[in-house]
């Protein structure tokens, strides 16, 4: 009878061992549920394929704001590095399956675990990161339409690279100092440094509050603060636009999608910052509530991000509805041997704002440059064409 489950893998040819789970992992199975031995494939399988999915369209959608484009790739990459993380402990549950107590140090200790812990930490920050510059994107040039802050092609590329050059940092640092930040992967079978309760080292525990209640927290709080600056402006718009109809119908538009932007951020994150306070009030956290958040509420954002950013957006319908279009052309051709032409995509790339008419009438002109378009648009026009 030990104190903590952990102490079991100690002594892995006891015959029977108390505590037998922490809630993640049991003394036969790393993933100790059923639910999560199922779920982690489901979760890892959708948000690969949603991920890669965008990626591999993006470059036939003819898109005006190319570095846009470049940067919602770059978050799929970081998202798809979530799912990655998910299969391989997927693959290591089933390597381990019946007989996970003997492997159980040996596991947490190793280098695989290390690495693949860091795996979703660094999918975790550059996500974060990124979903940060393209909200604080948005909110200036919705916000603040006279200040001509282009996005260049040297500052975008730039950004990214800084993102991605953190997110390792982030991520790697913990593994360049044992003394200080002892196993700090492998506290746990899914070698998830959350930290629930206090580790056996300081560092770790200061490292891990400064990340998820310092660097993420922050990130979030710029989120939601922006979205909502960015509605309030836009419903201050609509009531001093006289010329556009229907404007009440368009802010409910906008609102869910801004709606669901900051509830699947708040879905993921406030979890972790609650478990996070709860951990340096010192209040005992089940391992199994643990295992809930690594493995269902964390790739929340990395399974939805696709959803949100482009397979919900107006190109992306135009797009599958003119290659729906081109099969029943191709089809009608062979039935009936006409020679009748098939057209390509010839849309234009408007991202992230749904797909209804914009009003006939321009009005309140501003000016809003980007890399796509250098001409004086409305706030209502550029809100349906910017993202």
């Amino acid at each position: 009878y030990f104190k903590k489950f952990q102490y079991c893998g100690y002594a892995p040819h006891v015959r029977s061992c108390k505590p037998n789970t922490d809630g993640i992992s049991s003394l036969e199975n790393l993933l100790a549920s059923i639910i999560q031995r199922v779920f982690v494939w489901v979760v890892s399988a959708i948000t690969c394929f949603g991920n890669i999915f965008v990626i591999c369209m993006r470059p036939y959608i003819r898109s005006e704001n190319k570095l846009h484009a470049i940067s919602i790739m770059s978050l799929c990459c970081a998202d798809c590095l979530m799912g990655i993380y998910l299969f391989v402990i997927g693959a290591f549950d089933l390597k381990y399956r019946g007989e996970y107590n003997k492997h159980a140090q040996l596991w947490m200790d190793s280098i695989h675990c290390q690495l693949v812990g860091s795996l979703a930490i660094l999918s975790t920050e550059v996500s974060v990161l990124l979903l940060t510059y393209l909200t604080l994107e948005k909110y200036i040039c919705i916000v603040y339409p006279f200040r001509f802050l282009k996005p260049r092609k040297c500052r975008t590329i730039s950004i990214l690279v800084l993102i991605w050059i953190i997110g390792f940092a982030v991520a790697f640092i913990p593994l360049s100092n044992k003394e200080f930040f002892r196993n700090y992967y492998g506290t746990n079978g899914v070698c998830f440094p959350l930290h629930s309760e206090q580790s056996e080292s300081s560092g770790s525990q200061i490292y891990s509050v400064v990340i998820f209640l310092g660097v993420n927290l922050a990130a979030f709080i710029i989120i939601v603060f922006s979205y909502g600056s960015m509605f309030y402006s836009v419903h201050q718009t609509a009531i001093t636009a006289t010329e556009i109809r229907n404007h009440i119908k368009k802010e409910m538009i906008l609102a869910k999608r801004f709606f669901f932007i900051v509830f699947t951020d708040a879905l993921c994150w406030i979890p972790i910052f609650i478990l996070k306070l709860l951990s340096l009030l010192q209040v005992e956290i089940p391992g199994t509530i643990t295992s809930w958040v690594v493995i269902f509420i964390l790739p929340i954002n990395s399974a939805l991000n696709p959803l949100l950013y482009t397979l919900t957006t107006r190109p992306f319908k135009e797009m599958m509805h003119q290659v729906w279009y081109n099969y029943r052309q191709r089809r009608s051709k062979r039935g009936k041997g006409s020679s009748q032409k098939t057209y390509g995509p010839s849309f234009i790339w408007v991202e992230m704002w749904p797909t209804h008419e914009i009003a006939p009438k321009l009005t309140k002109p501003v000016l809003c440059t980007d890399s796509s378009d250098a001409s004086v648009t409305t706030q209502s026009t550029r809100l349906n064409s910017y993202t």
